[in-house]
């Protein structure tokens, strides 16, 4: 019984990880692009750290909720929880990470088209380099780490297939079986 725990340990610590393998230096230099696309003007003269934070000079664009959200949301899952996953290898932080800048994605989209359409009475400018930089990292960011979450580490695998293995060995009564009803007994011979 206590092989069977182990093996259930190792196969819950595994699946607890990530192995991001090549991808992770995609994601790094993914990270690292997002970040310099904050320091472009996102529009106008505002950048996009002076849109996030509020700044004076983003206050004078008129900033819209689409890119209020789009640019928490990048600097949130882009950024911080893109390096959290990639420091700690955890698959709840990955999964967190895909979620947000699947989500940013679409508010990025929202976020230029909203820059484009704005109100010409509004004093305004359209969408800036920066944001154009950043809706596309959001969307490589979220493709990869979709592809991280989703595939299956080498090392879980392996786990998976001891138990397996492990539990083949052990006796019918050990494989979680059911007993039969109290009545079976009587109408089939061979069930004791």
């Amino acid at each position: 019984m206590v092989r069977r725990a182990e093996l259930a340990a190792v196969e819950r610590r595994a699946a607890a990880l990530i192995d991001p393998g090549g991808r992770a230096l995609v994601v790094a230099v993914g990270v690292l692009v997002l970040s310099l696309s904050f320091a472009l003007p996102h529009t106008g003269a505002a950048n996009g750290w002076q849109m996030l934070f509020s700044a004076p000079a983003a206050m004078a664009e008129t900033i819209t909720l689409p890119s209020r959200i789009f640019l928490t949301l990048a600097a949130a899952c882009g950024i911080v929880t893109s390096i959290l996953a990639l420091v700690t290898r955890r698959w709840v932080l990955a999964w967190i990470t895909a979620a947000g800048c699947t989500v940013a994605s679409a508010f990025g989209a929202l976020a230029v088209w909203s820059r484009q359409t704005l109100d010409p009475v509004l004093n305004g400018s359209g969408p800036g380099v920066g944001l154009f930089l950043g809706w596309a990292t959001v969307v490589v960011l979220a493709f990869h780490w979709i592809r991280v979450v989703w595939a299956r580490s080498s090392t879980l695998l392996e786990a998976q297939q001891r138990r397996r293995e492990g539990e083949a060995g052990l006796p019918d009564e050990f494989h979680y079986r059911l007993a039969p009803p109290p009545g079976a007994a009587k109408n089939r011979p061979d069930l004791p």
